[in-house]
């Protein structure tokens, strides 16, 4: 378990870059095999079952365009935010309350840094806004229920 908070933010910060990473080399992954998939080769004549496969394959493609260009934003995000220690919630903070465990930054599934599972969670989040600015031992108020800060790094 890591003791030292600086350590464990950067660990959880560390965990955060490469699971986004991890999401977008998948996502071009997918692209590419479509785009591939997409393209006609060279014989003369094609038959109508391979104009379709073609263009279904495009669109498939197309589709899988906007998972690359959010990965792309996240990661922009989590290698532009400012993750120092800090005592207030604020991007970049990590927060627990509700015996939960956030980082602001960027929305993700849950993750685990030496086994405690966190969530990233969007500064443009309802839940983010209401507890913003908060310290340890204060408390917000969100979707009519009181929560009270425990740890803020």
């Amino acid at each position: 378990m890591t003791t030292d908070r600086a350590a464990l933010k950067q660990a959880v910060h560390d965990k955060l870059l490469s699971m986004e990473e991890a999401e977008l080399a998948t996502a071009i992954a997918h692209y590419e095999a479509f785009l591939q998939d997409s393209q006609m080769d060279d014989r003369e004549t094609h038959d109508k079952d391979d104009m379709v496969a073609a263009r279904e394959n495009a669109d498939l493609a197309a589709a899988f365009d906007t998972p690359v260009q959010t990965h792309h934003a996240k990661i922009d995000v989590i290698e532009n935010m400012d993750f120092s220690l800090t005592d207030t919630v604020g991007p970049g903070s990590v927060v627990s309350f509700n015996n939960r465990n956030f980082i602001v930054a960027v929305s993700t599934t849950r993750f685990d840094v030496d086994g405690v599972t966190y969530m990233g969670i969007s500064p443009q989040s309802p839940i983010y806004k209401a507890m913003a600015g908060a310290k340890a031992g204060e408390s917000f108020e969100h979707n009519g229920r009181s929560f009270v800060i425990e740890d803020v790094l």
